[in-house]
């Protein structure tokens, strides 16, 4: 039995139909707060849903009894729920986790992280890179994917990337490279991840098949969807306020996020494990998809 943590988020979902399809038993972690349209396809993939909470250690107890790995996308970046926090989900709830699976002797605990190359400091980033360290002294076989930007979320219009309507905002002078990743690509990993032994206690760099700047992005969405893109650009002094004036820890977060972006973030493929799925999705077959949808 494999616990997927943040199970009805767009990763975790993905994990979850992954699993399921390679025929793998899933328990999907839940709240009675999650989109049970969500909840309802994960039953329907023949996986186990479970209610429990990462700021509950009984729970997550309860949840990791006969399970023998977890895999954990969960975050309160983007889902917000009462008393969730960076604090109280992305640490605090992440170290309740590892307490449970120490007591139940889990043989891999998966985690997603950011890239090792972020130079902001922010509390989203303390959290990870504190989780990290936690579970390299636990004790527990661990994975930790340091995955770059999600295509899906930063090249979408919720975050400024609005190509249905020919618009699109990047950050600084979009002239520095990211090796952007597809979410598929990093779920297929992390479902690999669980078996192979080369990937134990190990911390893998998690890139896209190509380092691209904003604007060859842009160009790129030019010429799949056959029309030009009108172009604003956030100015990176404008970043550095932002970052430099927030006082919220999600605020200040997402600011530090938008600066690592201006200021690049390549990665070198060699630094993926020999044996693993490399992810391969490029950002023209996701631009070619988004069209068509």
């Amino acid at each position: 039995m494999i616990l997927v943590v943040g199970a009805t988020g767009l990763l975790g979902s993905e994990i979850c139909m992954r699993l399921r399809q390679s025929g793998r038993p899933v328990r999907a972690l839940t709240r009675p707060s999650s989109n049970p349209e969500r909840v309802q396809a994960l039953q329907s993939a023949g996986a186990e849903s479970l209610i429990a909470d990462l700021k509950d250690p009984g729970s997550l107890k309860a949840a990791c009894r006969g399970v023998s790995a977890v895999i954990t996308t969960a975050s309160s970046t983007f889902s917000q729920q009462a008393g969730d926090s960076i604090e109280t989900v992305d640490y605090a709830g992440h170290l309740n986790l590892i307490e449970a699976a120490k007591e139940v002797g889990l043989r891999r605990f998966v985690y997603t992280s950011v890239p090792s190359c972020f130079r902001y400091e922010c509390p989203l980033t303390t959290a990870k890179r504190e989780i990290e360290a936690a579970l390299a002294t636990s004790g527990v076989p661990f994975t930790v994917l340091q995955a770059n930007y999600f295509m899906e979320v930063w090249l979408a219009p919720e975050l400024g990337f609005d190509y249905p309507n020919d618009r699109v905002t990047i950050y600084g002078r979009g002239e520095q490279a990211l090796a952007w990743v597809s979410y598929r690509d990093v779920a297929a990993l992390a479902v690999a991840a669980l078996d192979h032994e080369a990937a134990r206690n190990r911390a893998l760099a998690v890139d896209g098949p190509e380092n691209l700047s904003p604007h060859e992005v842009v160009g790129i969405f030019e010429e799949v969807r056959g029309r030009k893109l009108t172009v604003t650009s956030v100015a990176e002094e404008e970043l550095r306020r932002n970052y430099c004036g927030a006082a919220a820890p999600l605020q200040k977060s997402f600011a530090a996020l938008m600066l690592e972006y201006a200021a690049g973030c390549p990665m070198d493929r060699n630094e993926t494990l020999h044996g693993l799925a490399h992810p391969s999705t490029s950002v023209r077959e996701y631009a070619s998809r988004s069209t068509a949808s």
